[in-house]
């Protein structure tokens, strides 16, 4: 099972804009200029196969900007999701992933009813941006009318938050979806991006929708054998969940033996 579906923002009771996909939250680019203290070391190496990729001790990069994705950004977001979980796969596997992942992005039906779900993307503003764009004149059953595109050069980093709880532990004897929990999932940074603060800018920024949806906390998995991760993780405040031994916690199934932590955090009341 690969990891959770990409998507572009999308609720059961709103529409999506070639320009601005999550509803009524973000009107602009989020700048994140706060400089952290620097450091020469460096995370293992393989930290990006099949696991949350994250920078142990970044550099801030002035030059990143978090936003939500928009319509154009479909393509690379795709690229960036599979050249960092899937970067041993080759020609033909990977281009059809690619399109996979592409075509999960464009999907209005990967939101079960009353949930949220929204990608955020790091991108950097000094980049050379390359576009194929591919005009729709009517696009009836995604709720917008323009044009998707393939670019270049300009994303450096992924990641997304969603209420949809698949991997989440069910509640109550009917197993009924959790709510009230935002789940962080497919954070991914490109190789030559590495090192600058990118995944910690897109985790803390990914708290946000959390409040804004009205969730009290967030939750994420990190595999074990990534020991970068949980350390950048516990530095943003999440904390490693005890599971019961025999508890059946539902998890996302990359690779075959992967083992995960379980890490949540209480979103700060807005």
């Amino acid at each position: 099972m690969m990891p959770p579906a990409l998507s572009l923002s999308r609720s059961p009771s709103s529409s999506a804009s070639s320009s601005h996909l999550y509803s009524g939250r973000r009107s602009a680019a989020v700048a994140v200029s706060r400089h952290l203290p620097s450091s020469s070391a460096k995370p293992a190496a393989g930290v990006f196969c099949a696991s949350h990729a994250v920078e142990l001790w970044p550099s801030l990069s002035p030059d990143i900007l978090v936003r939500d994705a928009r319509l154009e950004d479909c393509w690379e977001v795709a690229d960036t999701h599979c050249s960092s979980f899937f970067p041993d796969y080759t020609f033909p596997l990977d281009l059809v992933l690619r399109i996979d992942r592409y075509v999960a992005l464009l999907s209005v039906f990967s939101v079960p009813p009353g949930c949220m779900r929204t990608c955020l993307v790091a991108v950097n503003s000094t980049s050379v941006r390359i576009s194929i764009s591919i005009e729709y004149g009517d696009l009836r059953y995604a709720d917008f009318q323009g044009k998707h595109g393939l670019s270049k050069a300009s994303i450096v980093g992924i990641l997304t938050v969603d209420t949809v709880a698949d991997y989440l532990p069910r509640k109550g004897p009917l197993k009924q979806r959790r709510t009230g929990v935002a789940y962080i999932a497919n954070v991914a940074v490109r190789k030559e991006e590495r090192c600058k603060g990118i995944a910690k800018m897109l985790v803390a920024e990914a708290e946000a929708p959390a409040k804004s949806w009205g969730c009290q906390s967030v939750a994420l998995h990190c595999d074990v054998n990534n020991l970068a991760a949980p350390r950048l993780y516990r530095k943003l405040g999440y904390k490693c969940i005890c599971v019961p031994e025999d508890a059946k916690w539902p998890e996302p199934k990359i690779a075959q033996g992967v083992r995960y932590n379980f890490m949540m955090k209480l979103v700060p009341k807005m």
